[in-house]
């Protein structure tokens, strides 16, 4: 840590520079994703990081539309240092920005996916890529559109609890569990090369669907997973949505509908690192629901997540 830097900077945020690691005092200042600066000119930036604060989709405990004030929050303690284990600092060697958060009218709730696509589909024009902060997981399936009318279907890599593949041909509706199926039905995903992992549900009825599926118990039981999952990817473009209930209740209990025998942060974090090399564009974290969890751990597992995102994303750009 240079002891200069820290006596020095203030409010970073709002500082206008998108590269460089940030030593501000974790505990003061304008809040942002990693220190990083505020911006919605995104010219010369390499990936936004936005919030979509929606969760009038959920099945269960609402919430998590206070979810990414808390990721960018939690995330301050780890914009000092360059992410664990990956031999690069992505903040170093990308221009990276916080472009904010959505705007939308709460009470239109069937105008949201609409905004959530344009919305994405612009940081894209812009020459960006991006990674969503949830909100619940009805956001990824607009985010999914834009990235699709941008690449052509692309292979999902979801880390859920749910496989979120029920079924649901109303498209006016807004559910955060079947946006795969939707996503499927819309030919935006190509399910032959999509993968789900931590999965630990049943879901009546489902369709057949092509997505290989690595469930909780499969990661439980060792083995190297990692070029599995890379086998199964290949080498076209990739979309990673990542729900914070993939984790077992003990170490993420703030989310909208947690189910046991989860993924452990460890687990999570071994399984990013030996992911690299995949063509990552895109991707959300979602369902970090700050009001069921007292110490904050659920936001710091999202924050963490999201920032090993980066460091995937930018593996094949560094």
């Amino acid at each position: 840590m240079a002891l200069e830097d820290a006596k020095n900077e203030i409010d970073r945020a709002i500082s206008g520079a998108t590269t460089g690691l940030g030593y501000e005092n974790v505990f003061s200042g304008v809040v942002s994703f990693l220190r990083r600066s505020y911006a919605k000119d995104l010219g010369g930036v390499d990936l936004a990081v936005t919030g979509v604060p929606f969760d009038q989709a959920v099945t269960h405990r609402p919430g998590a539309r206070f979810g990414p004030r808390a990721i960018r929050e939690a995330s301050t303690l780890m914009a000092g240092d360059a992410p664990y284990g990956w031999g690069y600092s992505p903040l170093e060697r990308f221009r990276i920005a916080d472009a904010g958060d959505m705007a939308f009218d709460y009470a239109a709730v069937s105008e949201v996916p609409g905004r959530i696509e344009a919305h994405v589909a612009g940081i894209l024009e812009a020459g960006a890529a991006c990674l969503v902060l949830g909100g619940d997981h009805s956001v990824a399936l607009p985010s999914l559109r834009a990235h699709a009318a941008k690449y052509g279907p692309v292979a999902l890599l979801q880390f859920d609890a749910h496989p979120d593949t029920w079924t649901d041909d109303d498209r006016s509706r807004v559910d955060h569990g079947t946006f795969v199926y939707k996503a499927m039905k819309e030919g935006l995903i190509d399910a032959t090369r999509s993968v789900q992992v931590g999965t630990r549900v049943e879901v009546e009825g489902e369709i057949e669907h092509g997505i290989t599926r690595f469930d909780a118990r499969a990661v439980h039981g060792g083995g190297d997973l990692g070029p599995r999952i890379r086998e199964v990817l290949g080498a076209g473009p990739v979309y990673l949505t990542f729900d914070i209930d993939v984790f077992d209740p003990a170490f993420a209990p703030g989310t909208g509908t947690p189910v046991w025998g989860g993924l452990t942060t460890a687990q999570v974090g071994s399984l990013l690192r030996a992911l690299a090399g995949i063509d990552l564009v895109g991707a959300d974290v979602v369902e970090v629901s700050p009001p069921f969890d007292h110490a904050g751990m659920t936001a710091l597992a999202g924050a963490h997540v999201a920032y090993d995102i980066l460091a995937l994303w930018g593996w094949n750009r560094r």
